[in-house]
């Protein structure tokens, strides 16, 4: 016999509940909706959630590309959610009504979500009322596990982001000297603040390989982490990459087929590692050694999240997104109701 879950709603009271979701119902127009709660079934667990990070991987969705069909389901493709824990399924021992969690879901662009409790962390009481995307924190997390940073090693992060803000913490930590490489003049003075020790414009090609190889002696960096998920940078990483070195590809290449220097890739003996996780206990694992680095410090996301929306604003949110003026990072949907 499965043992009673304290706190546990009556879950045939949930049909009674609604709460607002964002429809993306054509491209660039997003709808809020009702929509009415289910029950969770017997492994899952109902989020009511705090709030949602905006990835870009969900822009494509939101332009109107022509491999999606609209209206999007309710709460698509939010995929970066937290809050708290509002009913459990009828197997679930893990987790109780209330507890604070990070959720790797599907549907979280709204007021509540549901997810397998095997697909939620529970965020310790220190991090309680603070913003907590997992799956992105969770992503820096494991690309950094795949980067191999050690101390001593120089290491280039193209694209300074969100991930790679976070990269440079993370290599800094490991006693990486850290070379940012970066579009806007917000991003490099990003890059300095969380401790990179050399920041350089991404505008010219040739001047940049110059810059690298003048800062390395020409023997060029141990790892570069690509994250713009664009073509170019793509190539300039390869070029910076030193001998038998790891050129990691952390961007998400979303627009099509890529035409990239395999030449010089074979030549330099490199290692080509793509840091994408597609496996969800990857995931989950990354978010739960994201948990322990925001608890202890070595992570500090705060300063990253640069703009906040109500879920009223999403359209907003996506445009600025879209936009991306100087200082924004990251942008977060938050349930204020």
């Amino acid at each position: 016999m499965i043992p009673e879950v304290q706190n546990r709603p009556a879950l045939s009271n949930l049909d009674l509940v609604t709460g607002r979701s964002a429809v993306i119902a054509a491209p660039q127009s997003i709808e809020i909706t009702e929509v009415t709660l289910r029950p969770p079934a017997d492994d899952e667990i109902c989020i009511k959630l705090d709030g949602c990070g905006l990835c870009s991987s969900n822009l494509p969705v939101w332009e109107g590309r022509e491999w999606f069909q609209y209206p999007i389901q309710a709460g698509g493709p939010g995929h970066e959610g937290w809050g708290t824990v509002h009913a459990v399924g009828a197997n679930v021992m893990d987790f109780q009504v209330g507890d604070h969690v990070a959720v790797l879901s599907y549907n979280a662009f709204g007021e509540y979500d549901y997810a397998p409790a095997s697909h939620a962390i529970k965020l310790p009481e220190k991090l309680k009322g603070l913003p907590f995307p997992g799956e992105p924190l969770g992503c820096a997390m494991n690309i950094f596990n795949r980067s191999d940073i050690r101390a001593g090693q120089t290491v280039a992060i193209l694209g300074i982001g969100f991930l790679g803000a976070l990269l440079v913490q993370l290599a800094k930590e490991a006693g990486a000297r850290v070379i940012a490489v970066s579009r806007r003049t917000s991003s490099l003075g990003l890059a300095r603040q969380f401790g990179a020790d050399e920041a350089i414009a991404m505008d010219d090609h040739y001047r940049i390989i110059n810059a690298v190889s003048d800062l390395t002696n020409g023997e060029f960096c141990d790892r570069v982490i690509e994250c713009t998920g664009k073509e170019w940078p793509l190539n300039l990483a390869g070029e910076l990459t030193r001998i038998r070195g790891k050129l990691v590809i952390a961007g998400f290449h979303q627009d099509g087929m890529r035409q990239v220097n395999v030449q010089l890739w074979n030549w330099r003996g490199l290692d080509v590692i793509n840091a994408h996780e597609r496996d969800a206990e990857m995931y989950i694992e990354g978010i739960r050694k994201a948990v322990l680095a925001v608890e202890s410090g070595i992570l500090d996301p705060t300063p990253l999240y640069t703009h906040t929306f109500s879920l009223e604003q999403i359209n907003e949110a996506f445009r600025t997104h879209q936009e991306a003026p100087e200082g924004f990072v990251k942008a977060l949907i938050l349930n204020t109701k």
